[in-house]
């Protein structure tokens, strides 16, 4: 039996893994199309432009999602409960308070944003609130603390940055060579003209397969969270039962969008059948697995 520190341990040292070959594919794709083309130019450009785009999207991420999901922010005054449950978590944790949000709406779902722990936000549904037991929401609460505490959004910007930066290297990659004139030198010898031909495979396929490590990242980064609720808590089944309690609603969240998906406590598209692979959440099944078979000792 797993207990919670083993699980802990064990999510977090696969992430940093992902990460890390993440880097290294980066790396490798931009050293192919350089190579191919025999310039360095479309690297750099795109270096520049995927870092300037994320860390913008980083630095204003918490106030872009909060309007696209129409959230207002909770106060004390206007619900005393959900607000002490956030701050005694909070103090647990060791976190700053958040700021507390919350969107109208019957669909139960959650999730944290802000870029770093001094500017964080948990945003609930009144779906949520109003239907779960105070253990599931406790779960729940902590979940989206941990996100915040493990500084996710930190590593959902990189890993986006990483993203962008491959889909624009390939993008590149191909204008160049049919519009450039980058083919002119495909043909000086087998070994230049081998690189060129797997530069144009890597084109088509280095972005499919930086979406897949992505998603892999954050389904990893979910397990993470789990872990690091119960931890937090004391008691993995108030989330693992929340987690049932929210995958059986079949009301879709009207509010996220393609952009926010991944930052919900559970996929916000309900009824959509996906294989794993592009999932940006793991299973239910799986997750509830992991709390149900964690030792608290």
């Amino acid at each position: 039996m797993h207990t919670l520190y083993n699980q802990y341990d064990r999510n977090s040292r696969l992430t940093w893994a992902y990460i890390t070959f993440f880097f290294v594919f980066v790396i490798g794709v931009g050293y192919v199309f350089a190579g191919a083309l025999q310039s360095s130019v479309i690297l750099y450009v795109a270096v520049i432009f995927s870092v300037l785009t994320s860390i913008a999207s980083y630095w204003w991420s918490d106030k872009i999602v909060l309007s696209m999901s129409g959230a207002k922010e909770l106060t004390f005054e206007n619900n005393k409960e959900t607000y002490r449950l956030v701050e005694n978590l909070s103090i647990t944790a060791g976190l700053p308070l958040p700021k507390i949000y919350v969107i109208e709406t019957s669909a139960q779902n959650a999730f944290a944003t802000g870029r770093d722990p001094k500017h964080s936000v948990i945003c609930l549904t009144t779906g949520i609130i109003k239907r779960l037991e105070k253990a599931e929401l406790e779960g729940v609460i902590a979940h989206e603390l941990s996100h915040v505490g493990n500084r996710d959004t930190l590593i959902s910007t990189v890993v986006v940055i990483l993203v962008g930066f491959v889909a624009l290297l390939a993008d590149w990659f191909r204008y160049f060579i049919w519009f450039g004139g980058g083919r002119r030198n495909d043909s000086r010898n087998q070994a230049q003209a081998i690189l060129f031909i797997a530069a144009i495979v890597l084109s088509i396929l280095a972005p499919l397969f930086a979406l897949l490590i992505q998603l892999a990242i954050s389904r990893k980064r979910e397990f993470l969270a789990d872990a690091s609720g119960a931890l937090l808590t004391r008691y993995p089944e108030g989330l693992a039962n929340a987690l049932q309690k929210i995958s059986r609603d079949t009301e879709p969240m009207k509010a996220a969008n393609r952009a926010t998906a991944h930052l919900y406590i559970i996929n916000p598209f309900k009824g959509k059948k996906i294989t794993k692979l592009f999932m940006t959440h793991p299973p239910i099944e799986e997750r509830v697995a992991a709390l149900k078979g964690m030792d608290i000792k």
